[in-house]
């Protein structure tokens, strides 16, 4: 009996090895490929986009005495240069519509998403005479597809001159007046959207500032050193956030991350890590069932179990690159249990294979492994069902001699017809 036990225990140590050379070669596959995939996805979609306000500013000539030397003797001349003005804004009304909008690529989800970004912003012509403003939109992303990009002052729509990294527009505004530039256009981004105040890491100041952001999803997060909604709302579609400011001083600003979908390869590499954990449960119960009713099971049965366990991880591995991670879970886990109920049912009986065996590798292999979907509460779904199981085991063995047992050795039983 002990050499039985001992060669079980070998053939679980060898299982547990390959299993972490496969949880490995998922990693190694999916870090690898990540960067690749994802630079030729910004290539293609974009990359995370960071919004500005645009900046508003005209240009005056200033003329100033300078005293200078000329033979000796000193000269005073007239100067005069360009002197510009930037007008900060005194109002902002801004929205922007976010639509979510999932890639695949291998093994790895990207969060990428579309947006309709539209803002009003209210400039003042502090002159006391009719001024050509320049307003220059800093675009959020070099790696980005813009669509409908408009520049309007006044209801009145602006020619635009693309250059570099910004947008420039140039509109009238006459004395003291005061202007409205209105901001729109379509694009797409990956991962993370945001507005930043300043284009700096300095503090900003920021009057009369509502900003709306409509999202289709849930799931988002608000990263660090950025600003919660003043106001949040659902609706039937997504949410509603909105942070409203009289007289904003922060060095924050605000921004957004889109959910993350489930990851088939980190989700496949963490199942076959934990895999020795439910091949371990199920060796347990059939040695304690097969102990208990004097089935003889040979170290070389538990080999190929341990091959029908090791087969669900494989397939998952390798399927879930060309099917959804859900698909791949339930047909590994269909062709793991066939192949265990298939041959238990000619090593022991239908019944043994079917209702012992079956339900424990039910549960152990596909429950606990299915608890990796829900992420924060795997770890208590496989507490209370080892303790469970524990419970179960120890009811069912407690008047049980074991020192009998183990002296008498398995009987070998007659194997009932299929």
């Amino acid at each position: 009996m002990l050499k039985r036990i001992l060669a079980i225990i070998a053939i679980f140590a060898c299982t547990c090895v390959a299993w972490m050379i496969l949880g490995t070669s998922i990693y190694l596959r999916t870090e690898s490929a990540g960067s690749e995939l994802s630079s030729r996805v910004a290539s293609t979609w974009g990359t995370a986009q960071e919004q500005h306000p645009p900046v508003a500013s005209y240009v005056t000539k200033v003329t100033k005495t300078v005293e200078t030397e000329e033979n000796g003797k000193k000269v005073k001349k007239t100067e005069t240069h360009d002197a510009t003005n930037v007008v900060p804004s005194n109002s902002s009304q801004i929205t922007a519509d976010l639509h979510i909008d999932y890639r695949q690529k291998g093994l790895v989800w990207f969060s990428t998403y579309r947006v309709g970004f539209a803002g009003n912003y209210t400039f003042q012509n502090p002159a006391g005479q009719e001024e050509t403003f320049a307003i220059k939109l800093p675009l959020p992303s070099k790696q980005a597809v813009y669509d409908g990009m408009e520049i309007s002052l006044d209801g009145q729509v602006l020619p635009l001159d693309f250059g570099g990294a910004e947008v420039t527009a140039h509109g009238i505004l006459k004395a003291n007046a005061t202007g409205v530039v209105r901001i729109a256009y379509r694009s797409q981004g990956q991962d993370n959207w945001s507005y930043k105040f300043s284009s700096g890491d300095e503090v900003a100041r920021v009057k009369d500032l509502h900003l709306l952001v409509k999202t289709d999803f849930a799931g988002f997060d608000f990263p660090e050193n950025s600003l919660s909604p003043t106001e949040k709302q659902q609706t039937s579609e997504g949410w509603e956030l909105k942070w409203d400011y009289q007289n904003l001083v922060s060095g924050f600003n605000i921004a957004l991350r889109m959910p993350q979908k489930l990851q088939p390869g980190p989700l496949a590499g963490r199942i076959s890590y934990f895999a020795p954990v439910p091949l371990f449960f199920f060796f347990f119960l059939v040695f304690i069932l097969s102990t208990l009713r004097g089935i003889d099971l040979h170290p070389m049965n538990y080999f190929f179990l341990a091959c029908a366990f090791f087969a669900f991880h494989l397939l998952l591995a390798y399927l879930c690159d060309h099917v959804s991670i859900h698909a791949a879970f339930a047909i590994s886990s269909a062709v793991s249990i066939l192949l265990v109920v298939s041959y238990l049912r000619l090593v022991v009986n239908l019944r043994f294979a079917v209702v012992e065996a079956g339900l424990a590798q039910l549960i152990y292999l596909v429950l606990f492994s299915y608890a990796f979907f829900f992420e924060g509460f795997t770890g208590l779904a496989i507490t209370i069902g080892a303790i469970l199981t524990l419970f179960v085991v120890m009811q069912m063995t407690g008047r049980i001699q074991w020192a009998e047992k183990f002296a008498r050795g398995p009987a070998y039983p007659i194997r009932a017809g299929l």
